[in-house]
């Protein structure tokens, strides 16, 4: 199994910036793909960005050029670095991975961290 915890969501005025954490509790190497995903009030989750064990990276054209996602692999952990936020970035920010083993095919979830951008 592998664990995914998320931190870093606040209240951010529009035009600032957030960096969230998602702790893996095992190698991100060891994780096929890791991504961040939203889930705005009253709409359904939606992918935010992507990041596989060997740094390709994709983005939702609606974060392009204000989002990045990096790793600190030492940490395992995965950042989504927000910048110029809006408020319609305001939703929970879910951490996601997935991973093949031996066994399959596996998809895990954080739990959310809350992105609130006011002002």
């Amino acid at each position: 199994q592998v664990q995914l915890v998320e931190s870093g969501g606040d209240l951010v005025q529009p035009g600032g910036s957030l960096r969230l954490s998602c702790a893996a509790s095992t190698s991100i190497f060891s994780i096929n793909v890791m991504g961040w995903y939203r889930q705005a009030p009253g709409k359904e989750r939606e992918l935010v960005t992507t990041i596989t064990s060997v740094g390709t990276r994709n983005y939702s054209d609606f974060v392009k050029g204000r989002f990045t996602v990096f790793r600190d692999a030492a940490k395992n952990t995965v950042y989504l670095q927000m910048n110029s936020l809006k408020p319609e970035d305001t939703a929970v920010y879910y951490c996601n991975a997935i991973r093949q083993s031996q066994y399959g095919v596996s998809n895990y979830w954080g739990q959310g961290t809350q992105v609130t951008v006011s002002s």
